[in-house]
Formats: structure tokens, C-alpha cells, sequence
């Protein structure tokens, strides 16, 4: 028997930019994502967990009490308002939230307004196992809610998506069509799933994402709506950086795009930081992974000589909200930053 998918029951996905609940993080204890250096990126993770507590809770997956004490330790130093902190003893293998974590969909018009679809997740490929605790995350805080969970049973992530809030999904192909997600399923039957699973109706697709990125091209690197018919989209002018053709490909690809009212998108073109490396690896620093709360929008920075200009882009876009810059140099060597740590609760 065929079970109704959650769109013919009238749940969506709803943008970033609409009220949240509750942001979901995991909090961050895999050395191996932060090889000798995990220690310093607490000060600046505490940091965003602060502005996330100052307009909606924070629900935070650790592994056991142990954990439990060591995050409040690090929240304290902060003056984080732990009385918007709730701790989950959900163990997880690794932090990326946005990736591992529950989409909630909801349906203000439903008397169970808000469900969860927990996606099939293998660590972008396979390349971080094991994940086998990270894959059953939104499950278990189903579970723990009593809230309804669908299963789509093929292999998505948080960060390869973005949506406008009106029934447009944005995703790339680098990403989404890789071999090492769903090698079974062509563009269509994807788009099918998108559309079904998380609510939607159209799906539009970019080609590229920057260098360095270990996740095969995720859109909340290259780019974002900020509202329903605008996004904001990463370019690098130096014509000999190998991140130049790519994003250049991107834009042409958004320019020919057009909404399910007909209408072209607008384009708000954000500069790329300045190359950064560690241990000879180029690393994905990007100002389009902010996350978007209730108060403010949290922008990574890089200490480089872009980031006053991106802040100030960014700001424009979000006139109802305050936009705050945190030093991402420490956090980005676990090739993530903000919004790949983070999962939004949204309001019904």
C-alpha cells in the first residue's frame, strides 16, 4: 500500500527566513574533523550558539553527560542564556547538523501541524564512515516529539538544498547527481523526490560548487535565497582563481532561470573570500554560508579584506534583521561553517 508522501497531505518545507522554533545543532567532538585543533573552535561555535538563544531556542544532540557538561562549560565562557539551551542525548558521529539532522515540514492548516522527513544520509559519498549515528538523528528526535516521520529512502542532505518559502527548491547537479548518492535515480526521479518529500513545485539546478567544498558542490556554499524571489549568489573576480569559470557558470545558469510566477530572479552578487589553505588543502570559505535566525543573520568571516563588504551585502538583503559577522578562520578547517552546523525548527 502506497502511503500519501507529505506534499499530497499538504506539508512543506518553509524558508529559512520564516520564524523558527528551535535551531538543532550537534555539538561538535570528532577530532578527525578538526585534526589537532578541535579546541579552537568552541569560543567561536559558543559564540553562535549566544546569538541563536537571544530569539529562539537551541536544541543541541550530544553524546551523554560527560558531553553534556563539557558543552555547557564552553556555553558558560560565552554567557550563552542557557535557559534557551536544550540538550538531546541523541550520540552523533559527527557535528554537520544541516546535513544529519530532522527537516521539518509543516502544515499550519493540519491538525498535526509539523512532521519530520528523515533522509537516507551516508557522509557525502561515503567518505566520513562510519555515520551510522548521524542517519537516525531525525528519527530519534521524531520519536522523542511524537511527531509523524517519513522516509524517503534515498540519500539527501540539508546543505545540498535551499528553498524560497513559495514552492521553489535550488540544487546543483555536482551535488544531487553524483554518482555517490543515488546512482539508481536520473534528474527527474530526484526532482520527484524533492518535490514530494519536502513539498514543493518546482526544482531548479546550477551545475557548480567552489573548490575544496568535500561535499560535492552543496548550493548553501555558492547560493542562497533571502527572499522569495531573490538569491544571493558567490563570484570570484580573479579571473585566474580556479573558483572563477565555476561560480561564472552558476550565474549565467540563474540568470536564464524563472520562477513558477514566470518572473526572472533577482541576483545579488556577493564576493568570494580570499584563498585560504591549511596542510596544502584549499578550503571551502564561503560568506554564503550564514544562517538565517529570528534575529540576526550569522555570517562566517575570514579576517581578509572581503568581509566589511560582505557583511554589508548580506545586511542589505535582510532589512528585518540585524547581520552579525563570526570569525570562521578556526571553524571552516572542519571544511564547514554556520549554516552546515546548523538545522532550523520551523514555526507552524
Amino acid at each position: 500500500m502506497n502511503h500519501p508522501t507529505p506534499k499530497e497531505l499538504g506539508y512543506y518545507f518553509p524558508a529559512e527566513f520564516s520564524p523558527h522554533v528551535a535551531t538543532w545543532l550537534s555539538w561538535p567532538h570528532k577530532e578527525d574533523s578538526w585534526p589537532g585543533k578541535i579546541h579552537t573552535i568552541y569560543p567561536f561555535y559558543s559564540r553562535f550558539v549566544k546569538h541563536l538563544a537571544e530569539s529562539e531556542k537551541v536544541c543541541i544532540n550530544v553524546n551523554d553527560e560527560v558531553m553534556k557538561k563539557i558543552a555547557i562549560s564552553c556555553l558558560e565562557k560565552e554567557r550563552v542564556d542557557l535557559s534557551q539551551v536544550n540538550f538531546f542525548m541523541n550520540p552523533t558521529n559527527d557535528a554537520w547538523c544541516r546535513d544529519h539532522g530532522p527537516a521539518f515540514l509543516i502544515n499550519p492548516k493540519a491538525d498535526i501541524k509539523k512532521v519530520i522527513v528523515d533522509w537516507d544520509y551516508n557522509a557525502w559519498g561515503g567518505k566520513y564512515l562510519p555515520c551510522d549515528l548521524d542517519d537516525v538523528i531525525p528519527t530519534k528526535i521524531a520519536k522523542h516529539f511524537g511527531m509523524p516521520v517519513y522516509n524517503p529512502g534515498i540519500i539527501m542532505e540539508g546543505g545540498s538544498v535551499d528553498f524560497n518559502g513559495k514552492g521553489t527548491v535550488i540544487t546543483s547537479t555536482l551535488c544531487l547527481l553524483n554518482i555517490n548518492r543515488n546512482p539508481h535515480l536520473n534528474q527527474k526521479q530526484i526532482e520527484e523526490y524533492l518535490c514530494n518529500y519536502y513539498g514543493q513545485e518546482q526544482v531548479l539546478w546550477v551545475d557548480e560548487g567552489i573548490v575544496g567544498d568535500d561535499t560535492d558542490g552543496h548550493i548553501d556554499d555558492t547560493v542562497r535565497f533571502v527572499n522569495e524571489d531573490t538569491v544571493i549568489t558567490v563570484v570570484e573576480e580573479n579571473i585566474k582563481d580556479e573558483n572563477h569559470a565555476l561560480l561564472e557558470k552558476n550565474m549565467k545558469q540563474l540568470s536564464a532561470m524563472r520562477l513558477l510566477n514566470g518572473k526572472q530572479m533577482n541576483i545579488v552578487e556577493l564576493p568570494m573570500p580570499d584563498y585560504l589553505e591549511y596542510d596544502g588543502q584549499r578550503l571551502p570559505c564561503s560568506y554564503a554560508n550564514f544562517y538565517i535566525c529570528n534575529k540576526y543573520v550569522i555570517v562566517p568571516i575570514f579576517n581578509c579584506s572581503k568581509d566589511d563588504t560582505a557583511l554589508q551585502i548580506i545586511s542589505q538583503c535582510f532589512p528585518d534583521r540585524e547581520t552579525i559577522g563570526i570569525d570562521s578562520t578556526e571553524i571552516i578547517w572542519g571544511l564547514g561553517s554556520f549554516h552546515c552546523l546548523s538545522q532550523q525548527e520551523p514555526q507552524p
